[in-house]
């Protein structure tokens, strides 16, 4: 698991680096072309938190340590898998472009092995002998109620776009396409799972690599924001919403790690290995 997980963690590094860097330019450099720009620098934003997530996680010795991250992956990547194969007609399998015609057959690849192979993995990690170490480091209850709102927004935005995308109208603050939409809604849906497993843990040392991938999340899509302002359509409440509820994944974050910090961690039975 932990070097699926690394191996992991390299290739979305990897995919954000088109679209967060070269976020006007994913006509040549990426699967699909993926307009307006905005729309690009969310998803690379979310690729590189998904990387310090999956790579914490796979630094992890301890299962219960890393087990916050595995279910989301798995979640995304066959959410992601199926959107790939509904709009197969808008990659570039066909390019002219060499480099976007490789990244989308790796893609294509990539998408229809990794939910496969994790999902096994996942099934023969459950499988392993050893217990749980005891909760020491109990998460406040606001806090586990803000995971578990923002957990429960995350979840219905992400499967209102997935089921119906011409939803983002007046859901979304930018104009959405229907693959950038079922696109978008994959990411919500994974890290509201993220979000909801973080609550139901309730121990800070269970969810830590959470908490650093929730302060990368919110960090990294409020400067994707501050990068195309323009694109926010800042007369419509949900403008305003959104930007408050990316302010209040980064407060989670950083509160959560200054607690985390204060809190004893002592042994508990023996745990399952990572």
């Amino acid at each position: 698991m932990r070097r699926m997980l690394l191996v992991a963690s390299g290739l979305v590094f990897l995919a954000g680096v088109p679209l967060f860097v070269g976020t006007e330019q994913t006509d040549r450099y990426f699967a699909w072309t993926v307009l307006p720009p905005i729309t690009a620098a969310f998803l690379g934003a979310s690729y590189w938190a998904s990387c310090i997530f999956e790579l914490a996680a796979a630094r992890q010795r301890i299962w219960v340590r890393a087990r916050v991250a595995v279910p989301a992956v798995l979640v995304f990547t066959t959410l992601t898998m199926v959107v790939t194969l509904v709009y197969l007609d808008r990659f570039h399998l066909s390019s002219t472009e060499p480099w976007a015609r490789f990244v989308t057959w790796s893609w294509l690849a990539i998408y229809l092995g990794v939910p496969v192979m994790l999902g096994f993995l996942l099934l023969r990690q459950l499988r392993e002998q050893g217990s749980d170490p005891l909760r020491v480091a109990p998460i406040p209850t606001g806090l586990r109620w803000l995971s578990a709102g923002q957990a429960a927004i995350m979840l219905l935005a992400g499967a209102a776009l997935l089921l119906d995308p011409a939803i983002a109208s007046w859901l979304w603050p930018w104009k959405l396409t229907a693959l950038t939409g079922r696109a978008v809604g994959a990411w919500l849906i994974g890290f509201g799972v993220a979000a909801l497993q973080a609550t139901v843990e309730g121990d800070f040392d269970r969810i830590r690599i959470g908490l650093v991938t929730y302060v990368s999340l919110g960090a990294l899509q409020l400067l994707a924001l501050a990068r195309y302002l323009s694109a926010l359509q800042w007369a419509r409440p949900v403008s305003w919403i959104y930007v408050g509820f990316l302010l209040s994944i980064l407060g989670l974050g950083l509160v959560g790690l200054v607690l985390s910090t204060r809190s004893p961690f002592r042994r508990g039975l023996p745990p399952r290995q990572a």
